[in-house]
């Protein structure tokens, strides 16, 4: 389930980006400090560009969901997600959450945002989400060379648009 993020999330939130599976394919991977995720929420949270949203799995807090440069005019936006690296993976939920993270974010973005193009980013080592973004259908533009936090990351594009999404079952 995805729920909008709430001042009392933004802890959690920070907690899960900072742990080392995410930081390793995040483009920034240096740990967060309070005083940076504070400053990153103040504008997030007031952005109508941009949501933030909970990834909830048995009740549980289990991923965060980012939409940002949301363009109504367009209908295009771009997103981001990690999930709780250490809980699910304590708990042998890693994978149907990932495949149940896409699929709400991804009718997050088509049905309740009404996008018709979805875009993101992979780096390019990252090869295990690459191969469920094929899944899903995103395809990947050409790569970028970028310098962050003292690394030389590849950085791939990925698209995906409402015409070619894995449709829900039971729709046409």
């Amino acid at each position: 389930m995805l729920r909008q993020a709430t001042d009392d999330d933004v802890d959690t939130i920070r907690a899960l980006r900072n742990q080392q599976a995410n930081r390793d394919v995040s483009i920034t991977a240096h740990e967060i400090s309070a005083d940076e995720h504070a400053g990153w929420w103040a504008k997030a949270s007031v952005d109508p560009t941009r949501r933030v949203l909970i990834y909830e799995r048995d009740g549980r807090t289990a991923g965060v969901v980012s939409f940002f440069d949301l363009d109504p005019t367009s209908n295009t936006g771009a997103w981001g997600f990690f999930l709780d690296a250490d809980g699910l993976g304590e708990r042998g939920e890693t994978l149907p959450a990932w495949i149940e993270v896409m699929k709400e974010a991804t009718g997050y973005a088509f049905d309740t945002l009404g996008l018709a193009e979805l875009t993101g980013e992979v780096l390019e080592h990252n090869t295990v989400v690459r191969q469920m973004n094929r899944r899903f259908r995103f395809t990947e533009g050409e790569p970028e060379l970028r310098y962050a936090d003292g690394r030389e990351l590849t950085v791939l594009p990925i698209k995906l648009t409402r015409d070619n999404r894995r449709k829900p079952k039971g729709t046409k």
